[in-house]
């Protein structure tokens, strides 16, 4: 029994969540909270990341079940790693220093059906993307022509002055509005007209996703240089990452799909032939013999008919057939019959 529930809580899983369960909340959450998406999430986004910083590693895990958040603090295993360094890190985008050199990665989730992923299968995804202003090549406005920003005298940033008490000041530090943190700008005429001196267009970009057979759930295609571009950084990428549907016959588990199969109780004592659709529409034949009985939750193994595997897609998973018998409802017999059908159980065993 875990000691508290708070970080299994953030992500929305239980305490019995499996690693994978815990990647896929957390990859959930994390990009509805992006600070890029909800700007007022970011207290929440970075409690989501520190939870995920210790659920995803065994022996913070460990610890934090055996004592809560205290004994992760007092084992000095608390780290306080940043939250986009994780966020990044998790999605190829790697550490603080590559991301100073490009320009950031996005990130979209895709959902996609079990069938898309079992068949293969192509989308096309309409994106809006910064480009570097081709009327200006970038610079803003006229070259040469730049000037100290007035309002923040050059330095980028702006201080406000506030106060909060008697002898009690607070000053708040921020981005200077008008020349967005350069410490310089273009007058009102010397400004590009194109992009307003922004130095980048926004773009309608249309990428085509090609989903394999055999991709997993929270795989990620990359498209590498489609990211926003910005004068003097490399572009970041595009990360698509798959999200993969609920199926309402199938289950997957990793290579391996499983299926339910209702039968009667005359079937399973009995025998019967049925037929099960596969995601490419074949019809696979399940049958059962007179004598094979079979018993509840009882489970049969058809092989080569589960996922394709993933670059190898002439291979296959096993499929599981999972046999779910009805049983008659209660009184299904008259009395009359049940007093017949017990004498005759006697009479045959003596």
């Amino acid at each position: 029994m875990v000691h508290e529930t708070g970080f299994y809580d953030l992500l929305g899983v239980s305490p019995t969540a499996s690693p994978d369960e815990i990647k896929k909340a957390y990859r959930k959450l994390a990009l509805k909270y992006h600070p890029d998406k909800n700007p007022n999430e970011g207290e929440r986004f970075k409690l989501i990341s520190q939870a995920y910083e210790v659920l995803s590693d065994p022996n913070k895990r460990d610890l934090y079940d055996q004592g809560g958040e205290q004994a992760i603090k007092e084992g000095g295993m608390n780290g306080g790693q940043n939250p986009m360094d994780i966020f990044n890190m998790f999605f190829g985008g790697g550490g603080r220093m590559q991301r100073e050199r490009r320009g950031k990665n996005v990130v979209h989730q895709l959902g996609v059906s079990l069938d898309e992923m079992y068949n293969g299968s192509t989308r096309k995804l309409a994106l809006q993307k910064n480009i570097i202003c081709e009327k200006c090549e970038g610079y803003g406005g006229k070259k040469g022509a730049l000037e100290k920003c007035s309002s923040c005298k050059g330095r980028g940033v702006q201080v406000k002055v506030q106060q909060l008490g008697p002898g009690m000041i607070q000053q708040i530090q921020s981005v200077c509005s008008d020349c967005q943190g350069q410490g310089e700008k273009f007058s009102s005429k010397d400004r590009c007209k194109s992009c307003h001196g922004r130095k980048v267009e926004r773009v309608k970009k249309i990428l085509e996703v090609h989903i394999d057979k055999g991709m997993k759930d929270g795989q990620k295609i990359t498209f590498h240089g489609e990211g926003d571009q910005e004068p003097g950084l490399e572009p970041g990428d595009v990360i698509i990452v798959l999200d993969q549907k609920d199926h309402p016959n199938y289950q997957r588990r990793g290579d391996d799909l499983v299926t339910k199969m209702e039968i009667k109780l005359v079937e399973a004592l009995c025998g019967f032939r049925k037929t099960i659709t596969t995601l490419d529409n074949r019809t696979l034949i399940v049958n059962s013999l007179p004598g094979q009985v079979i018993k509840p939750n009882e489970i049969k193994c058809i092989q080569g008919e589960g996922m394709p595997l993933y670059k190898e897609p002439f291979e296959k998973g096993q499929l599981f057939v999972n046999f779910m018998i009805e049983f008659p409802e209660k009184d299904w017999l008259p009395n009359t019959s049940c007093t017949s059908w017990r004498d005759c159980c006697l009479l045959e065993k003596t």
